[in-house]
């Protein structure tokens, strides 16, 4: 199979080509042989699908975001805000078949395309809910391992989800030994506005780990007492995952190893001053 950074590369200059100057009120797709894409406006991609591998990973923020398996490797409950494309959740539905997989989408319009993207149908283990996220896990009646937050529309992260009551309430929707992971914007302004508000939520527990090539930053908050992990954990469960997951998940384990380690010094720092 040729490099999928290569052929996203063709596709979006394709896209570039044949885009019109008017821009659609909704959400809309552009297709071709191989791939079919999402759009909310003609300047980004929201999502991308290889036709011959619906399950793939195509942009690299979202194997990044993947990087939840070094801390929950058997999630029983995972819950995206966010459905788009749905190419996490194809993915999770066919390499974490016992888990139950929830997605949170506030747009109509997108869960309208869903059959287009290959998003099955609700069923036992997975569902699409029309929804708000920052409702989703301010409701707390069902806890869950994995929170997935990659809710964006036309104007980038809307602000109920990156305020410090959002935090605060996916930080109790979660379990114990959860993880939230978050996709940000690089160059977002408030970006170290939203980090600082994950610390708090998060009692410091947080790993951010930039996005190779699109200038992404993906956000990894812990809940429990088990953090840091250790370097012998981390990479003996990435040699575990390596036999059940086609993901290259050594990708992001050196960045998330020196957060670990940063993380580490702060808390003896921490201790050593009493705080």
């Amino acid at each position: 199979m040729p490099n999928p950074a290569i052929r996203l590369r063709d596709f979006q200059e394709q896209f570039k080509k044949a885009a019109s100057k008017t821009i659609p009120d909704e959400p809309f797709i552009y297709d071709e042989p191989t791939m079919i894409s999402l759009h909310f406006d003609l300047h980004s991609i929201q999502s991308v699908m290889l036709k011959s591998d619906p399950e793939s990973l195509v942009f690299s923020y979202t194997r990044v975001m993947m990087g939840f398996l070094f801390f929950q490797q058997e999630p029983e409950h995972i819950a995206m805000i966010g459905l788009g494309g749905g190419s996490l959740a194809k993915y999770c539905l066919k390499y974490l078949p016992n888990a139950h997989f929830t997605a949170i989408e506030i747009s109509s319009s997108v869960i309208a395309l869903r059959e287009k993207f290959s998003i099955p149908a609700d069923n036992d283990k997975f569902k699409v809910l029309h929804a708000n996220g920052a409702d989703f896990v301010a409701n707390q009646s069902d806890k869950v391992d994995v929170l997935l937050v990659d809710g964006f529309d036309e104007n980038g992260q809307p602000p109920e989800l990156c305020s410090t009551d959002f935090y605060n309430n996916c930080y109790t929707k979660l379990r114990d030994g959860g993880v939230m992971v978050v996709n940000l914007h690089g160059s977002d302004i408030n970006l170290g506005s939203y980090a600082s508000r994950i610390c708090d939520s998060f009692e410091d527990k947080l790993i951010m780990v930039d996005v190779e090539g699109d200038g992404n930053k993906i956000a990894f908050a812990y809940k429990g007492k088990e953090f840091p992990l250790t370097k012998e954990i981390l990479f003996d469960r990435i040699h575990k995952l390596g036999s059940k997951h086609p993901l290259t998940l050594h990708d992001s384990t050196q960045e998330i190893t020196q957060w670990l380690k940063k993380y580490s010094l702060y808390s003896a720092w921490k201790k050593f001053l009493g705080d």
